[in-house]
């Protein structure tokens, strides 16, 4: 992707309005926590004294509307007390350069490192450098400072308090995670009724994975409906992925197949059902349609063999999630974890354990090639560089343009991008409809501080519909707030624009200058995500060999990992596709392939999971050669798709071939799931295998495709005709 177009998607992306289920219950009772704060101060001290109060009550309560599993009261406190450490620690080292920068860029690395706890944690950390930003020119002593601190600290608790006194649907995130899970699972049924190989995206299960882990606090107040669902709809996935595939569950046509559609139509029904109830806490009709086609007519059932054993074993699971929809409880006797007997529940550290997580995490990202670390990195740069240059510069309000760049930047760059030229048109937008009713209104303290307040909840009912638009009324929330604490708007509004247009400068020259580009890293995401899938397939070989309780272990642990990886490489995938960087590597077109390839040998791997036979019992030996040969061939294909050599599947090959001349096979269903796997990597072989010269033509082919591409937009005329493929 050129940079002309890289650019005009950022901006289309910037000015998205997105499509989400407002909450405007949870902003208003946040916006209560700012109106609180100001007002006490308006009351007790001056307009000036409120204006610096609000801060932390506002940057508080936007750190609750961040995605996280951990209470939001908890959230409100640790916001809190971070700006105010930050206020005080940045007071001291203010007043002379040489000590201020150095902390700046300090605290700003931190901040930037902070990305590697996650999205929340990184959000969070920002803006504690831009609460010492502008705090640093309010207090005149240490008293001061200290007073600004606490003052900064109590927006949290007042927050945190309002959340306590006040709860709006507890446990309401936790329940949209696990009923977007069953969602998933139900659409996945409906989808294989017309697609019997269609692949399942795992995401929503493992969404639904980190919201189930929980504190024991947590634990003890958890809904009873959060505990079980979740491993039903991980049960239910392969056995439909199983029945629907033609190959080894339902025949493609006939009887046999309507039966199937039936079932898979029954699931998606149920399933649904099942996540109306989780969402809203109250039982849901099941359709008469549904009911009927779980009754089983043994004389006159239509599927046989492996068909029949997985239409069974839904009807069984399908059972389980009915009685969740009818009452809105997981069953009393969920099936037992695996693991350890005391592991009742997915442990999240608590609050006061999270400092060996913390360092583990920071610590795997202290390398050079780390996204997060490069972030980090800019981040300083342009917080030291954008405040030293508006210190320079003939304005008031130096400190709004290394806060415009501190609060764009993001690790990868099309969020940084899409956020700057977002930040610029909300504060363009916000300012000039704040300017009017300021120079409308006249000065009066007490109509700002209302004003103040209102944008303050526009701004928390808008944070999750664009960054735009919520940066619009953020941007009318500070110059009320200005206004309400004597500034002249003559003055803060035109130095807000120039300063807000100079911070979204330095954070998007700041990625060119120093990259983390996805593109180059691709070979690398998609050799990852093969080994787990290797791995991942190898586990379920040897539980077939060997079905224990500690290989059904390995085989979640292996899958967890594939997941993770699948996850990655989507990530990498998608920020890829966004970049303003040749293909290296892989084309789109070779990438698309392989992911296509993976899929499938993710699914035949999981139609293989669901054919594992009862614990303890010996049924397939051939499988432990098969487990060998699958995970050393991937091992090195990984290795090759690194280093872009063709991968080989020689042993894999060679297993099969004795597996097939083998007298007395006794797994021929197993067999079939093998050749499925065996075919998906060929199909991964023919998606990235190419000789020099191929790649030297494929890669100025991808290139000419590209600029077709773009020709074709530019002049309506609509997407190029694909030329013939490649020849490999």
């Amino acid at each position: 992707m050129r940079w002309l177009r890289a650019f005009a998607e950022v901006v289309r992306s910037g000015l998205t309005i997105e499509e989400t289920r407002l909450e405007p219950l949870l902003a208003l009772r946040t916006a209560a926590g700012v109106a609180v704060v100001v007002g006490s101060a308006l009351w007790l001290v001056s307009p000036a004294y409120a204006a610096s109060a609000a801060l932390g009550a506002y940057s508080a309560g936007g750190a609750t509307f961040q995605r996280t599993w951990r209470p939001r009261k908890v959230i409100a406190l640790g916001a809190g007390a971070g700006l105010a450490l930050s206020t005080f620690v940045g007071y001291l080292a203010a007043g002379r350069l040489v000590t201020f920068l150095p902390l700046l860029a300090v605290w700003a690395f931190a901040a930037g490192l902070a990305w590697a706890l996650g999205s929340t944690a990184g959000v969070v950390a920002a803006t504690t450098v831009g609460s010492m930003l502008v705090t640093i020119t309010l207090p005149t002593s240490v008293g001061h400072a200290l007073e600004h601190a606490a003052v900064i600290a109590l927006g949290g608790v007042v927050q945190a308090l309002l959340i306590l006194l006040f709860p709006i649907r507890r446990w309401g995130a936790h329940r949209d995670a696990l009923a977007d899970a069953l969602a998933a699972v139900a659409d996945h049924a409906r989808r294989l009724r017309h697609d019997p190989t269609a692949p399942f995206e795992p995401e929503p299960l493992m969404t639904a994975r980190d919201a189930a882990a929980v504190t024991p606090s947590q634990a003890r107040t958890r809904p009873h409906v959060l505990h079980g669902p979740r491993g039903l709809a991980e049960r239910i996935v392969p056995v439909v992925a199983a029945l629907a595939d033609p190959d080894v569950g339902a025949p493609a046509e006939g009887p046999g197949r309507d039966r199937a559609r039936e079932l898979l139509d029954a699931a998606g029904d149920i399933l649904d059902a099942a996540a109306r109830t989780v969402r809203r806490g109250t039982p849901a009709e099941v359709r008469p349609e549904s009911m009927a086609a779980l009754h089983v007519d043994e004389e006159h059932e239509v599927l046989e063999g492996p068909a029949r054993q997985a239409a069974e074993r839904l009807v069984e699971l399908l059972g389980e999630a009915l009685e969740i929809a009818r009452s809105g409880r997981a069953r009393d006797k969920a099936p037992a974890p695996h693991g350890p007997a005391s592991a009742q529940f997915l442990v999240r550290p608590t609050m006061f354990r999270l400092l060996p997580v913390v360092v583990r995490a920071v610590r795997s990202e202290l390398r050079r090639d780390s996204p997060v670390f490069r972030h980090a990195v800019r981040l300083a740069a342009v917080a030291t560089l954008g405040y030293l240059i508006a210190s320079r510069l003939p304005l008031h309000h130096g400190y709004w343009a290394p806060i415009a760049s501190v609060m764009v930047m993001r690790p990868d760059f099309h969020r940084t991008y899409a956020r700057a030229v977002a930040r610029l048109a909300g504060t363009l937008a916000g300012v000039a409809l704040a300017t009017a009713m300021v120079q409308a209104l006249g000065p009066d303290a007490q109509v700002f501080g209302a004003l103040a307040v209102l944008s303050a909840g526009l701004s928390y009912t808008l944070i999750r519909t664009g960054y735009a638009y919520s940066q619009c009324f953020t941007a009318a929330y500070v110059v009320f707030l200005l206004g309400m604490g004597g500034q002249a708007w003559e003055q803060t509004v035109p130095e807000r624009v120039v300063l807000t247009l100079l911070g979204g400068a330095l954070a998007m020259l700041a990625y060119v200058v120093f990259p983390a580009w996805e593109t180059p890293r691709l070979p690398g995401r998609l050799a990852d995500w093969l080994a787990a899938n290797g791995r991942y397939a190898a586990a379920v070989l040897r539980s077939h060999a060997e079905p224990t309780r500690e290989q059904r272990a390995d085989v979640r642990r292996a899958l967890l990992a594939s997941r993770a990886a699948r996850s990655a490489w989507k990530d990498a995938y998608d920020q890829a596709r966004q970049e303003p960087v040749r293909p290296r590597g892989l084309t789109s077109r070779e990438a698309e392939e392989a992911e296509e390839a993976l899929k499938g040998f993710d699914r035949a791997a999981m139609v293989m999971e669901s054919h594992v036979p009862q614990v303890d019992r010996s049924f397939a030996p051939e499988a432990e050669r098969l487990a060998e040969a699958l995970e050393a061939d991937t091992a090195q294909a990984a290795v090759d798709v690194r280093e872009h050599r063709n991968p080989d599947w020689g042993r894999v090959k060679e297993v099969l071939h004795a597996w097939e001349g083998a007298a007395g096979d006794r797994s021929p269903v197993l067999r079939r799931d093998a050749e499925l796997q065996k075919r998906a990597l060929e199909d991964l072989a023919a998606a990235v295998s190419r000789t020099p010269l191929e790649r030297d033509v494929g890669s100025a082919r991808e290139e000419q495709r590209v600029r077709a591409a773009l020709a074709a937009e530019d002049d309506g005329s609509g997407p190029s005709e694909p030329g013939p493929p490649t020849t490999r």
